[in-house]
């Protein structure tokens, strides 16, 4: 199946009122801290606000975060691929279809597809089309309302997590180039889905990204009242 025919699969959950948020970006871009961000400010307009990660998020998901994440193995790009899915499968039926068919529900993602279109599509080499098809039965076809992509370059990755001097993870110990490789396909990710993802300027401040992020969260929730007005 070509490129633009896999891509029109995708689409986000109809829950009228309700809403799938992303955050992507490389280690160190801020996505933890605007979550929490995201969190405060959308409950303070009467949202009911989930924060779910992946891998993870069940039982079943977090046993597969911590097989990854502590690998001291390398694991195949294949095997990597189909780990991130099974997950995010499970994520899905068990937790957010349920959740989301709630009124007036949020549910943001800490990371969901573009860490895996960015990781193992090009970092790891499988190429898109691939991730693609893998993703292409429901219901790993439904994809956020809204992504937000915190952009910062490889660099500047390595110097946040050099600061935080943290016990580095699976992920974390690879080298300059994979970081590189990793900004390459978030930006064919934006690319692949310019109406859901919002590349955000990650090198400025906290506060500057947050204005950001809260000037497009604005429009999302001018346009659930205007449907529910109409």
């Amino acid at each position: 199946m070509k490129m633009t025919e896999l891509i029109k699969k995708f689409r986000p959950p109809a829950f009228p009122g309700s809403y799938i948020l992303s955050l992507e970006g490389i280690e160190g871009a801020g996505k933890s801290t605007q979550i929490v961000k995201c969190k405060e400010y959308l409950e303070s307009l009467d949202f009911r606000v989930l924060v779910l990660r992946e891998p993870g998020g069940t039982s079943f998901g977090e046993k597969l975060r911590q097989a990854i994440l502590s690998s001291s193995a390398e694991i195949h790009p294949v095997a990597e691929l189909h780990l991130f899915a099974a997950s995010r499968a499970q994520l899905l039926t068990e937790v957010t279809l349920k959740e989301l068919a709630v009124p007036n529900t949020i549910i943001i993602y800490d990371r969901y597809l573009d860490s895996t279109l960015a990781y193992q599509g090009e970092a790891r080499g499988l190429g898109f089309e691939t991730i693609l098809n893998c993703h292409s039965s429901f219901p790993l076809t439904l994809v956020p309302h809204l992504t937000f992509y915190l952009d910062i370059p490889a660099s500047l990755s390595q110097e946040r997590q050099k600061l935080r001097n943290s016990p580095k993870d699976y992920f974390e110990k690879q080298g300059a180039e994979f970081y590189q490789n990793l900004v390459a396909g978030y930006n064919k990710a934006c690319e692949l889905f310019p109406n859901r993802i919002v590349r955000i300027n990650g090198s400025q401040n906290e506060e500057g990204v947050f204005e950001e992020i809260k000037s497009i969260l604005e429009n999302l929730i001018k346009q659930k009242y205007e449907t529910t007005e109409n």
